[in-house]
């Protein structure tokens, strides 16, 4: 195995064996990893790299969106409130061009991410 092939295959072992909460935690992570990555570009004027790092943290938020179970009731629910709500103000953040507002979707999926790690032990 090259040396470039010891990252990918490390993060392929680290999602095969993952407790579904981990998984969870995982979305949340890279979903802040890629808003941070698109805050920073957009203050910085790369409205590509921005919009691309906006586009991947998006598909994250549907997934996370799209994988709820909603028969268990309230907390489904006010999940996919957040979720829809992260949608649209990232959104908004796009057409306005405001990073700012991409730091507060962030700060919001942080919070909701920390339960998720309570969840998932650690």
């Amino acid at each position: 195995m090259n040396q470039a092939a010891v990252p990918q295959a490390y993060k392929e072992s680290a999602v095969m064996t993952a407790t579904p909460e981990r998984l969870v935690v995982m979305l949340y992570d890279g979903a802040r990893r890629f808003l941070f990555q698109a805050a920073v570009a957009m203050r910085e004027g790369d409205i590509e790299v921005s919009n691309n790092r906006l586009q991947r943290a998006e598909a994250i938020i549907d997934e996370l969106n799209n994988t709820l179970d909603m028969s268990v009731g309230d907390v489904s629910t006010r999940l996919r409130a957040i979720y829809l709500f992260c949608k649209r103000h990232l959104m908004q953040a796009r057409l306005k061009r405001n990073p700012d507002m991409i730091d507060e979707v962030s700060r919001l999926l942080d919070t909701v991410g920390d339960a998720w790690r309570q969840i998932a032990g650690g």
